[in-house]
């Protein structure tokens, strides 16, 4: 057997969870809290691309990845985090060999990270059959990030507080366009940063409308980071358009798929893009489902 050969039956055995981007088609900063997270408000708005994951059990007590990021020591990664609290949490020695497929950027403030860790929240729970609540996971999710718990729901929604506190809001479904520039920004960067805005007034969910509301952090990203600005300058003749979460991702937003790819092909060569249909439910909770069913029908053989 050729080396392709074994890397496609490998690709074929392995039972892939998706690992879902985000866009925060708002982000407003109302203040700081006394320990020093910021109290915010935010759409998170679900996506129907993002990375994979794949979990391989074992009963090793070892947990590692399979394909390990480059430049990411395994301990730091958190993947292998959410693994090892997960299974802290339950008082488990069980083991997992992790593979990810990997196609968000890293620090592009599209959630790569912090969904990873959900994924492998949510499926290790099934798989190592702890049957937490998702509550429960949400909580541990918490522990790893602020986003974590909002990927854990799976739902498009609003999110108050660190953005805990999350409010079901499903949207009209749109496509959007999500381009890179290619540069990396440290969240700790922007919300450390003096000039950062954080005197937005609550607003109550109810009002929201897209053209009312804008991300906080953007000013202070164009201001540092001229390729953000020059992205979002040639994307807003387009269409709507705006930096999600702390950058450097920028979105603009369409009615149709054709429309969206239609400026996707006109984008210089040097900006990273895809496009995305924008869901109510993540694809995260359409795989639970699916292999929850796999289980209970298992179980009764």
């Amino acid at each position: 057997m050729t080396t392709s050969e074994v890397t496609n039956s490998q690709e074929i055995r392995l039972d892939w969870w998706p690992s879902p981007a985000k866009l925060n088609l708002f982000l407003h900063i109302n203040g700081r809290y006394p320990n020093g997270y910021h109290q915010l408000q935010s759409l998170f708005q679900m996506l129907d691309y993002g990375d994979k994951l794949a979990f391989d059990i074992n009963d090793s007590g070892v947990i590692s990845m399979a394909t390990p990021l480059k430049g990411v020591k395994d301990e730091d990664n958190l993947i292998v985090r959410a693994a090892k609290l997960l299974a802290e949490h339950a008082h488990i020695n069980k083991g997992v060999s992790i593979s990810l497929e990997k196609c968000l950027p890293m620090g592009g403030g599209i959630g790569g990270g912090s969904s990873n860790a959900a994924t492998t929240l949510v499926a290790l729970n099934q798989l190592w059959d702890i049957k937490l609540s998702e509550d429960e996971l949400a909580e541990l999710g918490l522990k790893l990030g602020a986003d974590v718990p909002i990927f854990v729901r799976g739902l498009t929604a609003f999110a108050s507080g660190v953005g805990e506190e999350i409010t079901p809001a499903p949207q009209e479904e749109k496509w959007y366009l999500v381009a890179n520039p290619n540069v990396h920004i440290s969240t700790a960067e922007v919300f450390t940063a003096e000039q950062l805005t954080r005197n937005t007034p609550i607003m109550q969910w109810e009002d929201y409308q897209f053209e009312k509301t804008r991300n906080d952090c953007q000013q202070l990203v164009v201001n540092r980071y001229p390729e953000v600005a020059n992205l979002l300058q040639w994307l807003v003749h387009y269409a709507p358009s705006r930096m999600t979460g702390t950058g450097a991702c920028v979105f603009a937003t369409f009615s149709d798929e054709v429309s969206a790819k239609q400026v996707q092909a006109k984008l210089p060569a040097a900006w990273q893009s895809f496009v995305a249909k924008g869901v109510n439910r993540s694809p995260l909770l359409q795989k639970l489902k699916k292999s929850e069913h796999v289980y209970a029908t298992s179980d009764k053989k």
